[in-house]
Protein backbone atom coordinates (compact mmCIF):
# COMPACT_ATOMS: atom_id res chain seq x y z
CA UNK A 1 0.00 0.00 0.00
CA UNK A 2 1.27 3.54 -0.80
CA UNK A 3 1.24 6.65 1.76
CA UNK A 4 -1.29 8.20 -1.31
CA UNK A 5 -4.21 5.77 -0.15
CA UNK A 6 -4.29 6.33 3.18
CA UNK A 7 -3.00 10.28 3.69
CA UNK A 8 -5.61 13.50 4.56
CA UNK A 9 -5.06 15.22 0.86
CA UNK A 10 -7.22 18.30 2.53
CA UNK A 11 -3.92 19.43 4.29
CA UNK A 12 -4.28 23.05 6.55
CA UNK A 13 -1.07 24.52 6.59
CA UNK A 14 0.21 27.85 8.06
CA UNK A 15 2.74 30.62 7.00
CA UNK A 16 6.09 31.26 9.17
CA UNK A 17 5.32 34.79 9.39
CA UNK A 18 1.09 33.89 11.02
CA UNK A 19 1.23 33.85 15.07
CA UNK A 20 0.86 31.24 17.31
CA UNK A 21 -2.89 32.20 18.18
CA UNK A 22 -3.98 31.42 14.77
CA UNK A 23 -2.40 28.29 14.49
CA UNK A 24 -3.76 27.20 17.68
CA UNK A 25 -7.42 28.28 16.06
CA UNK A 26 -6.33 26.28 13.20
CA UNK A 27 -5.62 22.85 15.23
CA UNK A 28 -9.06 23.25 17.23
CA UNK A 29 -11.01 24.55 14.04
CA UNK A 30 -9.57 21.47 12.25
CA UNK A 31 -9.06 18.83 14.71
CA UNK A 32 -5.51 18.01 13.86
CA UNK A 33 -2.44 17.91 15.51
CA UNK A 34 -0.29 19.61 13.74
CA UNK A 35 0.47 22.38 10.91
CA UNK A 36 3.18 22.25 7.58
CA UNK A 37 4.48 25.62 7.95
CA UNK A 38 4.69 26.46 3.86
CA UNK A 39 5.53 29.33 2.12
CA UNK A 40 3.49 30.93 -0.73
CA UNK A 41 4.02 28.27 -3.13
CA UNK A 42 3.69 25.24 -0.78
CA UNK A 43 7.00 24.53 0.02
CA UNK A 44 7.32 23.05 4.02
CA UNK A 45 9.60 24.83 5.73
CA UNK A 46 9.03 23.53 9.23
CA UNK A 47 6.17 22.08 11.34
CA UNK A 48 4.42 23.27 14.15
CA UNK A 49 2.40 20.90 16.69
CA UNK A 50 0.20 21.49 19.44
CA UNK A 51 3.20 20.54 21.95
CA UNK A 52 5.39 23.25 20.35
CA UNK A 53 2.80 25.51 20.93
CA UNK A 54 2.35 24.92 24.49
CA UNK A 55 5.90 24.12 25.94
CA UNK A 56 7.57 26.60 23.24
CA UNK A 57 5.33 29.49 23.45
CA UNK A 58 2.68 29.44 26.55
CA UNK A 59 5.39 27.61 29.02
CA UNK A 60 7.99 30.13 27.86
CA UNK A 61 5.27 32.64 28.70
CA UNK A 62 5.50 34.29 25.37
CA UNK A 63 2.57 36.00 23.97
CA UNK A 64 0.66 33.48 21.37
CA UNK A 65 -0.84 36.91 19.63
CA UNK A 66 2.83 37.97 18.84
CA UNK A 67 5.24 35.29 18.63
CA UNK A 68 5.39 34.06 15.10
CA UNK A 69 4.61 30.48 13.81
CA UNK A 70 8.89 30.64 12.97
CA UNK A 71 9.89 31.29 16.52
CA UNK A 72 8.20 28.19 17.28
CA UNK A 73 8.16 25.49 14.66
CA UNK A 74 10.32 22.61 13.89
CA UNK A 75 12.86 23.03 11.07
CA UNK A 76 14.20 20.69 9.08
CA UNK A 77 10.95 18.35 9.21
CA UNK A 78 11.11 14.93 8.17
CA UNK A 79 8.38 14.08 4.67
CA UNK A 80 7.52 11.22 2.72
CA UNK A 81 6.36 11.47 -0.80
CA UNK A 82 2.83 10.05 -2.34
CA UNK A 83 4.60 7.22 -3.99
CA UNK A 84 6.71 5.86 -1.05
CA UNK A 85 5.34 2.52 0.44
CA UNK A 86 3.33 2.77 3.56
CA UNK A 87 6.43 0.44 5.44
CA UNK A 88 9.01 3.18 4.65
CA UNK A 89 6.37 6.17 6.63
CA UNK A 90 6.57 3.76 9.37
CA UNK A 91 10.43 3.71 9.52
CA UNK A 92 10.71 7.12 9.05
CA UNK A 93 8.18 7.95 11.90
CA UNK A 94 9.69 5.56 14.26
CA UNK A 95 13.56 7.27 13.38
CA UNK A 96 12.45 11.26 13.53
CA UNK A 97 10.20 10.50 16.63
CA UNK A 98 7.32 11.84 15.08
CA UNK A 99 3.34 10.52 14.63
CA UNK A 100 2.89 12.71 11.69
CA UNK A 101 4.71 13.55 8.21
CA UNK A 102 3.77 15.97 5.84
CA UNK A 103 3.44 14.39 2.10
CA UNK A 104 5.45 16.12 -0.40
CA UNK A 105 5.45 16.11 -4.52
CA UNK A 106 7.74 18.53 -6.19
CA UNK A 107 8.82 20.22 -3.25
CA UNK A 108 5.43 20.71 -2.08
CA UNK A 109 3.15 19.52 0.17
CA UNK A 110 -0.20 17.97 -1.08
CA UNK A 111 -1.25 15.74 1.89
CA UNK A 112 -0.20 14.71 5.39
CA UNK A 113 0.05 11.44 6.91
CA UNK A 114 -0.16 10.30 10.51
CA UNK A 115 0.44 7.07 12.52
CA UNK A 116 -3.31 7.27 13.14
CA UNK A 117 -3.96 6.94 9.32
CA UNK A 118 -1.21 3.66 8.85
CA UNK A 119 -3.07 1.72 12.21
CA UNK A 120 -6.51 2.13 10.60
CA UNK A 121 -5.55 0.04 7.36
CA UNK A 122 -5.31 -3.17 9.92
CA UNK A 123 -2.78 -4.10 7.09
CA UNK A 124 0.03 -2.06 8.78
CA UNK A 125 -1.09 -2.94 12.65
CA UNK A 126 2.64 -4.42 13.67
CA UNK A 127 4.91 -1.73 11.87
CA UNK A 128 2.41 1.36 13.32
CA UNK A 129 2.90 -0.13 16.80
CA UNK A 130 6.71 -1.30 16.34
CA UNK A 131 7.06 2.89 15.08
CA UNK A 132 5.05 4.09 18.27
CA UNK A 133 6.66 2.10 20.44
CA UNK A 134 9.98 3.45 19.51
CA UNK A 135 8.39 7.01 19.04
CA UNK A 136 7.08 6.41 23.00
CA UNK A 137 10.31 4.80 24.16
CA UNK A 138 12.85 8.09 23.21
CA UNK A 139 10.88 11.01 23.48
CA UNK A 140 12.98 13.67 22.07
CA UNK A 141 13.38 17.13 24.52
CA UNK A 142 12.13 20.12 23.13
Amino acid sequence: MLIRDIMSPNVVSISPEESTALAARLLYRHNIGALPVCTEDGRVKGIVTDRDIVLRCIAAESDPATTPIKEIMTKGVASIGPNDDVRVGTRIMAKEQVRRLPVVSDGRVVGMVSLGDMAKTHSYDMEASKALSEISENVKKV
